[in-house]
C-alpha cells in the first residue's frame, strides 16, 4: 500500500478490483516465523509415533505439517483485502467463508501501531482499529502493511476525525482546544539513564526461579554436571581442591555469596525487563489523544483518547516513594492490549512530570494540606481473624509435640500487627469534582476519580459494619481496571450517603 492510496484515495467503488490491496508479501514471512511456537502443538503426535515405533514416519509428519501450514498461510493471504476509502475502510477474509466488514473512520476510536522485532527487519506493522464497540471481535487488524502506508493510514484516519468535529456552539470550547494543540506536544520520555535506574528499582526475584527451572530441565544437555542452585555441588567442587575445611569455617562467606547472587540475579531481571519493555518511551500529546510509544523487540505505538479517560492511577513502592518515583497509569474506555486493561503512560518519574500529564486529562492530585478522612478500624478484622488462625494452629501443632507450632504464634502476630498497621493507609477525600482514594503501604496506591467518570454508587453494608453506623462506597467506572474495583471502606452511614448524593449529582449535570 502507497501512502498516496492511503493518505488520499480517489474514491474508490467496492466493486473496483482494482482499487482492492493485499497485505505485504512479507505476511509470508511472519507466518514461517510463527510456525515454531505452533510446532509445539505437534509435539504429541511425533511422542505417539514414537512410542509406537514408527521413527520412520515422524520426518515425514513434520514435512507434511510444515507444506499444510505454509499453504493455509498462502490462501489466507491470498483471501485477505482491504480497501481505503474517502471515509471507510472495508476488509473482506475467509477462505471457505467469507467476512466482509466495513469500518467508517468516524467509528475509529484509535489505529495502534505494533512491530514485533521481525517486522522492523522487514519494515512492515501490525495496524489495529480499535472501534469501541465492545470486545475483541468488534475491532480489526491488518495484520502486516508497509511502515510508511501505516503511519500514512493513521494520518489519513486522524484528518477525518478533526474535520468531522462539531463546530456548533457546545463544541466551540473543543475545536478551540484541538486547533491550538494541533501539533504534537512531547509530555514525556525516558532516557537509558532513567531506564537503568527504574530497572533498579524494579527488583525482582522472579528470574532466581526461571533459572533454577532451566538447570533443572536442561541439566541432562548441558556438557557439566554442575547446578549453581544445589549446595551438594558447591560442596564437592570444594572438596575437589582441599577446600571444604575452609568452607565449613567460613560459612558467612557462603552465605555473603548467596546473598549476592540472588540481588544480582533480581536487579538483572527487573533492569533486562525494564528495557525490553520501555525501551525510547515517549509519550506525546495529539489534538485529541495522548501517544504512547515504547519497545525494544517488540514496538508498540497505542493512542489514549483523552475524553475517554476515566481514572487516574498513582502506583508506587514503600522504597521508591522514599526518592519520590512513581508510576502513572489511566484507566480508560480504550483498551491497552489482552494483558493490560489500564494505561501505564508514565512507568517511573517525579510527581512533577507526572502532574504534566494529567493536566492534559484535566485530572489533578490533591494539595499538600488538603483534609484526609480516614476509613474506620474494623477494616482490620479479616487481617485480625487470620492471625488467630495462625496462632491457633501453631499451638494446636505445638500441643501435639510439633516444636515448629511456635511459628504459627509468631506469623500469626505478625499478621496482626500488618493488618492494625495497615488501617492508617486507607483514607479518602472529596475536592469537589473529583474523588481521591489512598491505600497501601508496602505498594501505595492514590486513585484520582473525576465524579463526571462514576456511572453507579452501591452503598453496602453487612451484620458487621451497620450495628456501628458504617458502610462501604463502591463506585462503577467504565473501562474496568486490573488494580480491582474503586471503593472507600468502612466510612459513617451518613457521610456515604452525602458522597453518594453529590457524585451522582455531578453525573447527572455532565
Amino acid at each position: 500500500m502507497s501512502d498516496a492510496a492511503a493518505a488520499a484515495p480517489a474514491a474508490p467503488t467496492i466493486d473496483d478490483d482494482a482499487n482492492w490491496q493485499r497485505l505485504h508479501p512479507a505476511t509470508l514471512a511472519m507466518a514461517i516465523v510463527k510456525l515454531g511456537p505452533r510446532s509445539v502443538n505437534f509435539l504429541p503426535a511425533v511422542a505417539a509415533l514414537g512410542f509406537t515405533g514408527n521413527w520412520v514416519w515422524i520426518v515425514p509428519a513434520l514435512l507434511a505439517f510444515l507444506l499444510i501450514s505454509l499453504v493455509a498461510a498462502w490462501l489466507h493471504w491470498l483471501r485477505f483485502r482491504f480497501l481505503v476509502g474517502d471515509d471507510e475502510i472495508v476488509i473482506e477474509s475467509g477462505v471457505l467463508s467469507r467476512q466482509h466488514r466495513t469500518i467508517p473512520f468516524d467509528r475509529i476510536q484509535d489505529v495502534s501501531i505494533e512491530q514485533g522485532l521481525v517486522s522492523r527487519a522487514l519494515g512492515i506493522a501490525k495496524v489495529g482499529f480499535e472501534t469501541g464497540a465492545g470486545g475483541k471481535e468488534n475491532d480489526a487488524d491488518l495484520d502486516a502493511i508497509a511502515l510508511d502506508a501505516a503511519q500514512a493510514l493513521r494520518t489519513t484516519i486522524r484528518a477525518h476525525r478533526s474535520d468531522a468535529m462539531p463546530t456548533t456552539a457546545a463544541a466551540a470550547s473543543d475545536a478551540t482546544e484541538t486547533a491550538a494543540e494541533h501539533g504534537d506536544r512531547l509530555l514525556f520520555a525516558m532516557t537509558p539513564r532513567q531506564l537503568l535506574l527504574a530497572g533498579l528499582f524494579n527488583f525482582s526475584l522472579a528470574a532466581l526461579a526461571v533459572v533454577g527451572a532451566a538447570m533443572q530441565f536442561f541439566d541432562d544437555f548441558l556438557p557439566f554436571d554442575f547446578n549453581i542452585f544445589s549446595i551438594r555441588d558447591w560442596t564437592g567442587l570444594a572438596e575437589r581442591y582441599g577446600l571444604e575445611q575452609w568452607v565449613v569455617a567460613h560459612r558467612w562467606v557462603a552465605a555473603i555469596g548467596a546473598t549476592l547472587s540472588l540481588l544480582l540475579i533480581g536487579f538483572a531481571s527487573g533492569i533486562v525487563t525494564m528495557f525490553f519493555a520501555n525501551w525510547d518511551f515517549r509519550l506525546t500529546r495529539e489534538p485529541r489523544a495522548l501517544r504512547r510509544t515504547r519497545g525494544l523487540t517488540t514496538r508498540t505505538d497505542v493512542a489514549v483518547p483523552v475524553k475517554r479517560v476515566q481514572a487516574a492511577i498513582l502506583l508506587t513502592g514503600w522504597f521508591r516513594r522514599l526518592f519520590g518515583w512513581h508510576e502513572l497509569r489511566l484507566q480508560s474506555l480504550a483498551s491497552d492490549g489482552e494483558k493490560e486493561r489500564d494505561h501505564q503512560v508514565v512507568p517511573f518519574a517525579k510527581l512533577d512530570d507526572i502532574d504534566l500529564v494529567l493536566t492534559e486529562v484535566a485530572i489533578a492530585r490533591p494539595a499538600p494540606d488538603v483534609a484526609w478522612q480516614q476509613s474506620h478500624s474494623i477494616i482490620a478484622l479479616g487481617g485480625l481473624v487470620g492471625a488467630l488462625a495462625a496462632s491457633t494452629g501453631g499451638l494446636v501443632a505445638v500441643a501435639f509435640g510439633q516444636a515448629l507450632g511456635w511459628f504459627g504464634p509468631v506469623v500469626g502476630l505478625a499478621i496482626g500487627a500488618a493488618a492494625l498497621f495497615g488501617v492508617r493507609f486507607h483514607r479518602w477525600t472529596d475536592l469537589g469534582e473529583q474523588v481521591a482514594i489512598r491505600r497501601g503501604f508496602w505498594k501505595p496506591r492514590l486513585t484520582l476519580l473525576p465524579h463526571a467518570s462514576v456511572q453507579s454508587v452501591d452503598l453496602k453494608s453487612d451484620f458487621i459494619l451497620r450495628p456501628l453506623g458504617l458502610a462501604t462506597l463502591v463506585f462503577g467506572v467504565p473501562g474496568g481496571s486490573s488494580l480491582a474495583s474503586h471503593e472507600i471502606p468502612a466510612i459513617p452511614l451518613a457521610t456515604a450517603r452525602d458522597l453518594r448524593d453529590r457524585i451522582l449529582t455531578a453525573r447527572a449535570r455532565a
